[in-house]
């Protein structure tokens, strides 16, 4: 097979369209339940839930199959019988040294003995070997004539006639007999040491999880293993296969993925594997229920195109149709007004030119998906009637798609027009999940929805209004002016611009059923504590870039760690990979989620990796809380980018920033790091703008133009690889507090200046707020210095943990891993004023500009409504927050720290 050919680990035919519509719901019946169970015992434990069957005969590929044993990459099941496996592994680990040889701190932990990964892969469970049989016969009692042979007899009768006291008497030993036992009873001491030497260096682990622990193998081995095992043609693969068909949330398209990711997940041996459904507010386009005419009178003088042309063959149904998610439906009529980029200011400009904008139709550019939102609600707030976002190429560079990374003539970006920094997830049930038989709110009430209508526009159609407002209103500024072609010149409208009707008519479904998927690697000495993994599964359009040059990723993730599971090898914590449903709509998947599981979510979770957009370009971009900082660098400089003969570190220390970005919107990791608390990061290579949310985001603009060869998607699933290592097995949790301190420090100057900006700076004091981040400072220099102290007691003991310093470090591990969850506002009514659903008081989206970097999101958004004593109250809560922070990192048995007296 020819490396451009290499299929993924699993079965990549999605069903038909047909058979995805047939099995909705997932209502088997009792023979495929029984057939799931049959496929998954070889594959799973029993009980744990999975599905690896639908109905109308497709059948996901089960482990087993001899087919496809060059796909499955080795994962075959030893012909050795237990025994002489357990043997050959014994002898093994004899020859092994106890301690993990490393030169990292973090791997001087020799509390397990450490073992070379092996190559090869087997299916027992590790048991204690069985103790020798020592058997001692006593010789008979001879009779009275000293005949042994014949006087059994005369034995009889004596023992009837004559009955002789019980007394013990001694067995006669011989020379040869002593030996014998001398030499057994050795033995049986051999055995019971080396047993004693198998549970004292704990190689069996906690025995907590469901294979009774695994195997400690030298962490260097382990992350080379993983660095060889990226395969950038399985990404190529996966890409290819999840970008092949259209799947919006909650269609037939996308319940195929959904079952072909939890087909996959079975396949890659994982311990648990689940699908949740959730219901959620979702609304779908109608083929002639959208229109964008030019009109005089009754009359329609032109009608704009509005799809793109067809660019796959019908697979799984056709290609989506061009609308808004989640807007409003109507149809308006008004004068044309073009506003630039939509924003409050630009509406604002054009009312003081005199400009009449009520019941107008607003013309607007787009900018990033999560603005889309906000330019329908200023358009809204300004007076408009409706609203039409459209491309403009002014905006893109190069060739047009898939040669280059420009929107072609035709090309739309869709994007969903929810207020996510308002309110994410659910429309209909903010701040709960979204469970069938839970109460939901009246569409019209809910607060993360626009009230207008809108559809998105190609350039090519924009080109003609743009063209018939020539000559009305006024000339717009340099800055508004972009580059359609054959526009001479941009005008703002008036009164009298040309009449435009938008009809956005759609089908709406309150209770629209969709689909996440979790597969679970349980740890064996944390178990409750989780690394989630997650990634976006659905799609506005093809989504090849975004979002399945993550989806790739996380699949060849759950490959690489279910092929170390069944080569022996456990983590300390559980590994989750979560494959999130709507997202495209309102991140609703991973919200619900969240929502549903709020209380274990801040309890167990102690870090969330999000894998979306990762790899748009070659430019790496961090977004999220500054724990990561350490273990990240560490990865990057493991990692060389073949195209620029330097390591990413190198590159990432050429960069401007030079940091982890604080967490705005943008991904499925908002409800983590906003709602919930887990320190949570978000990863992507980034690059110019491309198609996104268009038909031409597929495959072949990946192949061509994005990533040609697949590299820098073979990079990012390295530096995953790392990080999941690091964050799951070692036995210190890698999270840098001392930069968490030190982000706050430089957070709290950005806020200053931005309040000086405002007129704040002499209305509200923020003394008290530097003093509490000081105090977090003192705690996180000297919290980090434990580390110090355990690795300082474990060399001193040859690589072995008391029971009370392993205690001492599970417990400094759940500070670190709590941290970002003491940050929030949990107080009845507690979060960002007006915005609730937004707890973290460091982080979060801005109100009008959601995707930016900012630090204090809920004292900015009332210092910018001038809302002083409102600010004053804050930031005393914010300080209040953040000593409470400072003190639980203390390890000693007094709770307070220096800072803070």
């Amino acid at each position: 097979m020819a490396p451009s050919e290499k299929q993924p680990f699993y079965d990549p035919v999605p069903p038909t369209y047909e058979q995805s519509l047939a099995v909705r719901g997932r209502q088997y019946d009792d023979a495929d339940a029984q057939d799931n169970e049959h496929e998954s015992q070889g594959l799973l434990r029993s009980g744990a839930p999975s599905s690896s069957r639908r109905p109308d005969g497709y059948r996901a590929p089960t482990v087993e199959s001899e087919d496809e044993s060059d796909d499955i990459d080795g994962m075959l099941e030893s012909d050795t019988d237990d025994e002489d496996e357990a043997a050959q592994v014994r002898r093994e680990m004899q020859e092994m040294d106890i301690e993990e040889p490393s030169s990292s701190r973090g791997s001087i932990w020799g509390k397990r003995i450490g073992l070379s990964l092996p190559k090869w892969k087997w299916s027992w469970r590790p048991r204690l070997p069985s103790l020798p049989r020592i058997r001692i016969q006593l010789p008979q009692r001879p009779d009275s004539d000293g005949d042994n042979g014949s006087g059994e007899a005369e034995a009889q009768e004596e023992n009837v006639t004559t009955r002789p006291g019980w007394r013990w008497k001694m067995p006669e030993v011989n020379g040869m007999m002593a030996i014998i036992i001398f030499a057994r009873l050795l033995a049986a001491f051999i055995v019971l040491g080396f047993v004693y030497l198998l549970f004292a260096s704990d190689i069996f682990g906690s025995l907590n999880g469901p294979m009774g622990g695994g195997f400690r193998f030298n962490p260097e081995d382990l992350k080379v293993h993983v660095l060889n095992s990226v395969d950038p043609m399985r990404l190529r693969a996966s890409v290819k296969h999840y970008a092949s068909y259209a799947h919006i949330a909650g269609s037939e398209g996308d319940f195929a993925t959904a079952m072909d990711m939890e087909s996959m997940f079975s396949r890659a041996a994982l311990d648990e594997v689940r699908l949740d459904e959730y219901v959620a507010y979702l609304n779908y386009p109608k083929e002639n229920g959208r229109a964008v005419q030019i009109m005089e009178g009754d009359k329609a003088v032109w009608t704009a195109q509005l799809d793109e042309t067809e660019r796959q063959k019908e697979t799984a149904g056709r290609q989506t149709y061009v609308f808004h998610g989640l807007s409003k439906a109507g149809d308006v009529r008004g004068p044309l007004i073009y506003a630039n980029r939509g924003t409050r200011e630009d509406f604002k400009m054009l009312t003081d030119k005199g400009v009449k904008v009520e019941g107008a139709i607003a013309l607007v550019r787009y900018d990033e998906p999560q603005h889309a939102g906000l330019k329908v609600k200023a358009a809204e707030l300004a007076g408009f009637a409706g609203c039409i976002i459209y491309s403009d190429p002014a905006d893109f560079d190069g060739d047009d798609a898939p040669n280059g990374r420009s929107i072609p003539k035709d090309g739309v970006q869709r994007a969903s027009v929810a207020l996510q920094g308002w309110a994410v997830g659910d429309a209909l049930t903010p701040s709960w999940g979204s469970r069938k038989g839970l109460p939901r709110m009246k569409v019209k009430d809910a607060p993360g929805l626009v009230n207008i209508p809108s559809l998105p526009l190609s350039w090519g159609d924009a080109q003609v209004l743009l063209q018939k407002l020539k000559g009305h209103g006024d000339k717009v500024p340099e800055s508004w002016e972009g580059k359609v072609p054959e526009v001479d010149e941009y005008w703002t409208g008036d009164d009298k611009s040309p009449i435009v009707r938008l009809k956005n008519e759609q089908d709406e479904e309150e209770k629209k059923t969709i689909w996440n998927v979790k597969g679970k690697i349980i740890g064996m000495e944390q178990s409750a504590k989780s690394i989630i993994i997650g990634n976006q599964r659905d799609s506005l359009a093809f989504g090849a870039a975004d979002p399945h040059s993550g989806t790739a990723i996380m699949v060849e993730m759950a490959r690489i760690f279910g092929d170390l599971i069944l080569r022996g090898w456990r983590p300390l914590r559980s590994i989750e990979f979560m494959s999130w449903d709507g997202g495209d709509y309102n991140l609703v998947g991973s919200t619900e989620f969240v929502e549903a599981n709020i209380e274990s979510v801040r309890e167990d979770a102690y870090a969330y990796i999000n894998l979306d957009n990762v790899v748009a370009g070659r430019d790496l971009q961090a977004i999220g809380s500054p724990v990561f900082e350490k273990t990240l660098l560490h990865a990057l400089a493991r990692i060389e980018d073949p195209n620029m003969n330097v390591t990413l570190k190198n590159l990432w220390d050429e960069q401007a920033s030079q940091h982890i970005e604080a967490p705005g919107l943008g991904g499925g990791f908002v409800p983590f790091q906003h709602i919930a608390g887990t320190s949570s990061l978000d990863l992507q290579f980034r690059g110019d703008h491309f198609p996104r949310f268009s038909s031409y985001d597929d495959f072949e603009l990946v192949e061509k133009t994005i990533d040609p060869g697949f590299v820098y998607h073979g990079l990012m699933g390295q530096i995953v690889g790392l990080l999941i290592l690091d964050l799951a097995d070692k036995a210190i949790m890698p999270f840098d507090m001392v930069a968490y301190g030190n982000a706050l420090s430089s957070g709290l100057e950005e806020l200053q200046t931005f309040a000086e900006q405002h007129g704040a700076d002499t209305r509200v004091s923020f003394e008290d707020l530097s003093k509490a981040i000081k105090a977090v400072q003192v705690s996180t220099t000297a919290f980090a210095s434990w580390e110090n102290t355990w690795d300082h007691e474990v060399m001193h003991t040859a690589g072995w943990e008391s029971t009370e310093m392993g205690e001492q470090r599970v417990r400094y591990n759940n500070k670190m891993g709590s941290f970002d969850t003491m940050l929030l506002d949990l107080d009845k009514m507690g979060g960002i004023p007006n915005r609730t659903q937004y707890k973290h008081v460091i982080f979060g989206p801005q109100l009008w500009s959601p995707d930016e970097e900012a630090h204090f999101p809920a004292i900015r958004d009332l210092i910018e409504a001038e809302d002083w004593e409102g600010a004053k109250t804050f930031i005393q809560k914010t300080a209040k927050i953040l000593r409470q922070a400072a003190k639980s990192l203390y390890m000693g048995d007094e709770e307070e720290v220096e800072g803070d007296r």
